[in-house]
């Protein structure tokens, strides 16, 4: 990579990605490693996280480093008034690595400007989410066996959808084609169509969610109706539950077909979905950790 800090997918090239996802699958293979003796990594999430935070702090300590930080921002001298600059500079005394969560698009990068300790953006409001797409690539070459010439189906709130945002521009080193399927309140946004079209990415834009796209698809990507990012709550009541998938509808679809999610989920997938073998979101997740510990290795340095 060009910088140490990772805070957008677009500063991994296709060498910079295939080789994380190799050392994803290595550390799969042997996760526990003490190539972080000594370091310290500070979490500072100003925003709710489950997955994310977890898996980053599973694999500092399977690599033998050492945890500091806040997972709420109320605890934290944020809620003060400390600017985020400040923050920045003081964490900076105490940690070898940042790995930071905040509800501001751009904040990531900003705190990568200010200071030398490597920034890892962990999600920066409806912007990017560079490790949850590294891990989605991982995941899609290991039940795909490939990355190239895959059809993907995004569903859901392609809008605020950080998740999908970051994975149009990881996958656009492989041939992709895309189908998005969203209400026209939370259609994909104009920037990462034209994305798109200057790359000679094809995509198809749709508002029903229908067996027939899901038959032509190699991964079936769904996201959440994220309420956190709306303003008007009736806005959000009218599309939350306008897409669900069951079982049924995925009767006819491909063998390889495997169903993703960055979760958390709300009624999107139907339980009677979670024992279909297509569905992979589960272990999706797991593969969270190997790529995470790839990632704080490549913005360290560290050969593992």
């Amino acid at each position: 990579m060009k910088s140490k800090s990772l805070v957008s997918i677009d500063q991994c090239s296709k060498e910079d990605i295939l080789r994380i996802l190799t050392n994803a699958q290595s550390f799969e293979e042997n996760p526990n490693r003490k190539v972080l003796e000594g370091k310290i990594a500070a979490t500072l999430f100003f925003e709710p996280s489950t997955r994310t935070r977890l898996s980053f702090e599973t694999a500092i300590n399977r690599l033998g480093g050492k945890v500091v930080g806040f997972s709420d921002a109320s605890t934290s001298s944020s809620s003060k008034g400390e600017t985020l600059k400040d923050t920045i500079l003081m964490v900076s005394n105490y940690a070898d690595i940042i790995i930071m969560r905040h509800h501001l698009e751009g904040a990531a990068r900003y705190a990568s400007e200010i200071t030398d300790v490597p920034i890892v953006n962990a999600g920066d409001g409806a912007n990017q989410h560079p490790s949850q797409t590294l891990l989605d690539l991982y995941s899609i070459q290991k039940t795909q066996g490939k990355l190239d010439n895959l059809t993907i189906t995004m569903v859901g709130d392609l809008k605020y959808g950080r998740t999908v945002h970051s994975l149009i521009v990881g996958m656009s080193h492989f041939n992709p084609t895309f189908h998005f399927i969203a209400p026209d309140e939370l259609r994909m946004p104009d920037e990462q169509k034209h994305f798109c079209d200057k790359r000679g990415i094809p995509y198809y834009e749709h508002t029903d969610f229908t067996e027939e796209i899901i038959n032509q698809t190699d991964i079936l990507y769904m996201t959440r109706v994220q309420r956190e990012r709306f303003t008007d709550m009736e806005e959000y009541e009218r599309v939350k539950n306008v897409y669900i998938l069951r079982n049924e509808m995925l009767e006819n679809s491909r063998d390889n077909l495997r169903i993703l999610h960055p979760l958390p989920r709300v009624n999107e997938i139907a339980y009677d979905v979670d024992d279909n073998p297509k569905a992979y979101y589960i272990q999706q997740a797991r593969n969270g950790l190997f790529t995470r510990e790839a990632i704080i290795c490549e913005v360290l340095g560290i050969d593992n």
